[in-house]
């Protein structure tokens, strides 16, 4: 770190050759936007906050109160943590409330910005300290409710006394964040300046402190380790070091995430984001109704997914054309809709969004700066019986094909079917022939045990399993026995580790700590070379912390926090899955 202070502080030429001097040894800090104050026509910033920063190892920079969205898009391109400061109440029209008489002084200047700046940051996981006004918009901008008048309290919150003197306790839970910050104390003593608080933490937080009246002193995100709040002033306060160092070193984490996503490719094997077509999606918006969409992808830093055409099978004497909401002859043409309707998708937003056929198409793009999507089949009902069909998918540039879904088909028996063939049929067996021939993977995730068994000795390529977990920590037929598992890395193929709550966790809501121990088991079962991650996002995938294709990021950062390299990672993150997809085409044969 360079010190630019010297016997004689007026001497700022020699204080620059130190700057010159000492560059190569700089290291790199983490830069910490801290939304400032307004007032008198000015921005203005406590010195307390950016000082507190700086001592804690980041960099302090003051973000102005702008509700233009280029502006605050680009800010959060740069910084690695944000700082939501204190400051007057909000307007509570916001929250769709009347103020009411014992509303304190609003300052309207800086309300929108905060709103949008606090959303924007969210969903791009950027880790967020709120203090005082700060944990306010948190609770504003992402789902909760603020008190507009907490003067009637049995305890005052607000104080004539100097910043620094604590006025009143709060009772920290156990097991929070915010506990673990300030080593194990369940009690801390905090200053108060606030008329308005939190009121309900909504659905994304918890209420992590309170007050002996009851009032709400922290909340933590239910989703990122990465975003809290707390109602007090910690940057007035002797023992308000340890939340800066917290933001610092969480701003550390994130920024080495996206540097590492700079360096890796990263690719989803499997969504199922066209089974949303029919409702009139716009994949080039932030659509609420998906889970992959081209905005979502950046804020996740995702490079690449899988889409596929996925056909549901019909039951014995249903029309398939009474399972989809297109008018269509049958499955091939269904699939084919489903293929023109991703290329046009990829035509109206082609100066960010390509299609991809080999590993080479993906690289490139990602060296162009766009976002890949590759298609696949789920479901083999889509060759409509004729083995012919397989050739004309591969010229459309298909690179797997999903045997069978949830029913058994003419290919195979599902693992969620009737055992018709006893596993593979001979029509099966002449599919993952010609699709050995022509290159496309065969993935045999929802295939049945003995479907996955003959596939294995039959093919002569590696297969995959675009997205299943691991059976021996979830007992579902979906999922992968050991056994399957070594079997599947001893022929060279991949499992990849998907998000479906009910193949994760038997009972429960599923997290991202259980997609992590079922990677970290088929890590064990299987080893680094053999394993990688397919979402299902769109298709029922998707589990807090990784609810959607915005928060890969955070993905990394569990990698990471787990220990593990570049090299590893980049395997984990589609490098398995496109070393069998390159050993697939290897084998095309005329």
């Amino acid at each position: 770190m360079v010190n630019l202070k010297s016997s004689n502080q007026f001497d700022w030429q020699s204080q620059l050759s130190t700057v010159y001097a000492s560059f190569p040894e700089a290291q790199r800090r983490p830069v910490i936007g801290i939304t400032g104050n307004y007032g008198e026509l000015t921005c203005k910033l406590a010195e307390g906050y950016y000082r507190s920063v700086q001592q804690a190892g980041g960099v302090p920079i003051i973000i102005p109160p702008l509700a233009n969205t280029d502006s605050i898009i680009n800010t959060l391109e740069h910084i690695d943590g944000l700082i939501l400061s204190g400051g007057a109440d909000y307007n509570p029209l916001y929250a769709n409330e009347e103020p009411i008489p014992a509303l304190g002084g609003i300052n309207s200047e800086r309300d929108l910005p905060e709103l949008l700046i606090t959303r924007l940051a969210y969903n791009r996981q950027i880790p967020i300290l709120g203090i005082c006004r700060g944990i306010q918009t948190l609770a504003m901008a992402l789902g909760g409710k603020v008190r507009q008048d907490i003067s009637q309290s049995t305890i005052k919150h607000s104080q004539e006394a100097e910043r620094s003197e604590p006025t009143h306790s709060v009772t920290v839970k156990k097991d929070s964040t915010l506990y673990d910050i300030y080593n194990k104390k369940d009690k801390l003593y905090v200053n108060s300046f606030h008329h308005q608080a939190v009121g309900d933490a909504g659905q994304l937080f918890s209420v992590t402190a309170t007050a002996p009246d009851g009032t709400i002193e922290a909340i933590e995100s239910n989703e990122y380790k990465s975003i809290l709040g707390v109602q007090w002033h910690p940057e007035c306060l002797t023992e308000g070091l340890p939340l800066f160092e917290w933001i610092v070193n969480e701003a550390t984490a994130y920024r080495d995430a996206c540097d590492m996503h700079q360096r890796v490719l990263t690719l989803d094997t499997h969504c199922d984001t066209p089974m949303f077509f029919p409702k009139g999606v716009d994949f080039g918006s932030r659509d609420k109704q998906l889970l992959v969409d081209l905005h979502k992808m950046t804020e996740g830093h995702q490079d690449a997914t899988i889409m596929v055409a996925y056909l549901p099978q019909p039951k014995a004497g249903e029309d398939f054309r009474s399972r989809v909401d297109f008018d269509v002859d049958g499955p091939t043409a269904y699939a084919d809709l489903i293929f023109d309707k991703i290329e046009a998708l990829v035509k109206r937003n082609s100066q960010y969004l390509s299609i991809a056929r080999t590993p080479n198409d993906l690289w490139m793009n990602k060296h162009l700066g766009k976002k890949s999507i590759m298609l696949g089949i789920e479901n083999g009902l889509a060759l409509d019986g004729k083995i012919e069909n397989l050739q004309h998918f591969a010229q459309r540039g298909i690179v797997y094909m999903t045997l069978c879904h949830n029913g058994d088909n003419d290919i195979c028996d599902s693992a969620r079917g009737s055992q018709t063939h006893n596993g593979v049929s001979a029509f099966g067996r002449q599919v993952i022939s010609e699709m050995n021939r022509l290159g496309i993977m065969v993935d045999l995730s929802h295939a049945a045990e003995k479907s996955f068994y003959d596939a294995l000795e039959i093919s002569s390529t590696p297969i995959v399993c675009s997205h299943s977990s691991c059976r021996a920590l979830c007992n579902h037929p979906r999922n992968l026995t050991d056994d399957q598992m070594r079997a599947l890395a001893a022929k060279g193929g991949v499992m990849q580790v998907t998000l479906y709550n009910g193949f994760l966790v038997k009972d429960g809501e599923a997290t991202i700590e259980d997609a992590m121990r079922h990677l970290l088991h088929a890590i064990d079962v299987m080893g680094i070379d053999h394993v990688g991650l397919g979402t299902d996002f769109d298709g029922d995938g998707g589990i807090r912390g990784l609810a959607n294709s915005s928060e890969l990021i955070y993905f990394t950062r569990q990698l990471m926090a787990h220990g593990f390299n570049q090299e590893d990672i980049q395997k984990i993150w589609g490098g398995n899955f496109l070393r069998v997809m390159q050993q697939c085409n290897a084998t095309l044969r005329p």
